[in-house]
């Protein structure tokens, strides 16, 4: 079982800047590294209204842009609640950036009461997402925010 705790007290002493590109870049390349499994994580931007833009990751090429109607990213940021997907292949508007993604959990981003994106995080295997992980991934979401300039 992987130890949120732990990687929220790490997280917190890599995020060393409080620059938001910086931060991003090395959030998702942190997460990829220490979470198993995952075969895409990274950050969607709202810069537009109604839409999501491309941001750090790491893994394959990625959609871009992504409005807010769309797929499971769209739904997180239209509702301002984490999607926990177990199998996207049952979602019916679901974008398929990568074929071998099965499972999704995205997190909104949020300042204040203000969207600033979404954290999204692709598995290869169905289910990969439980309720702990949903927890302590939120939880590292939040050691993002609070370690970065996100005005």
């Amino acid at each position: 079982m992987t130890d949120y705790a732990l990687l929220a007290r790490q997280l917190g002493a890599l995020l060393d800047t409080r620059d938001w590109l910086t931060n991003s870049a090395q959030t998702s390349a942190f997460i990829m590294q220490e979470i198993p499994e995952l075969n895409w994580v990274g950050f969607y931007l709202q810069r537009e209204p109604q839409r999501l833009d491309l941001g750090p990751f790491q893994g394959k090429p990625a959609c871009h842009p992504i409005p807010f109607s769309k797929g499971v990213c769209g739904a997180a940021a239209r509702t301002r609640e984490t999607q926990r997907i177990d199998d996207v292949h049952a979602v019916a508007d679901h974008i398929a950036c990568d074929a071998a993604s099965r499972a999704e959990l995205v997190i909104p981003v949020m300042v204040d009461d203000r969207l600033w994106g979404v954290l999204d995080l692709d598995s290869p295997r169905q289910g990969r997402f439980s309720a702990n992980d949903q927890e302590g991934l939120e939880a590292l979401v939040q050691v993002f925010v609070e370690h970065t300039d996100l005005n």
